[in-house]
């Protein structure tokens, strides 16, 4: 399973993005999908995860009423849209194909995209 993200760059805090993650050859319909995202010396930590049937949200507190992520099974695509940036949400994000366990754990996923840089600049 090949995850492709893009979508990240430089904007200063207030800007908006929308990153993108595309599986290249395998549907994502039957998967819930998530993003993460890893700050440089830090543990790489859950941002929102949207489940796979009926398309349920689920947000970190630091980015819930900024961050929106959606999906287009048609397109084998989940995206996040990230709205009133800040600084502290530079970092490398990436998404991935939820295996089992909790949404908001790392370790619920199997399947990692390269990841896609976001710097906020202030």
């Amino acid at each position: 399973v090949q995850l492709q993200a893009s979508g990240g760059g430089l904007v200063q805090a207030g800007d908006s993005l929308r990153l993108s993650c595309t599986s290249s050859r395998h549907a994502i319909s039957s998967y819930a999908m998530g993003w993460f995202r890893q700050a440089p010396g830090k543990e790489r930590e859950f941002v929102a995860a949207i489940t796979r049937s009926d398309g349920v949200t689920y947000y970190a507190p630091s980015v819930k009423g900024r961050f929106t992520i959606s999906r287009d099974n048609t397109k084998r695509t989940v995206y996040l849209q990230m709205n009133s940036l800040k600084p502290e949400d530079t970092a490398v994000y990436y998404c991935s194909r939820h295996q089992s366990g909790s949404l908001d754990s790392s370790t619920a996923y199997r399947y990692w995209g390269q990841g896609t840089l976001v710097t906020v600049s202030s």
